[in-house]
């Protein structure tokens, strides 16, 4: 596990936690609930690693939502401190995305 994705779960645990306005409009967009996409953060499986972002260390994630359907994730560490902010969460397109939803297709 990479120490971003561990940071972001201690701090989701811990209420230390909030969703950005880009990230509840995609959530509604995609029929979503942040409850649901913080349950699927202890199975979260990392796709892509930003630990030197601007703003701090963000994490792109594979979820599943309540019907096992594949969601995709960007947590982010706001300034390295906290809390942990859903920046976006969205249905995944099977044209993009490798068969199981972890390497993007060229």
């Amino acid at each position: 596990m990479s120490e971003t994705l561990a940071r972001v779960k201690d701090l989701v645990v811990r209420a230390q936690v909030r969703v950005s306005d880009h990230g509840d409009e995609e959530l509604e967009a995609d029929r979503l609930s942040a409850r649901e996409v913080f349950a699927g953060l202890a199975e979260a499986v990392i796709v892509e690693d930003y630990a030197d972002s601007g703003r701090g260390p963000s994490v792109l994630v594979l979820e599943r939502d309540s019907q096992n359907q594949p969601i995709h994730v960007v947590w982010g560490i706001s300034y390295n401190r906290g809390p942990a902010v859903l920046v976006t969460a969205y249905r995944p397109d099977p044209q993009q995305w490798s068969s199981d939803f972890t390497r993007r297709l060229r």
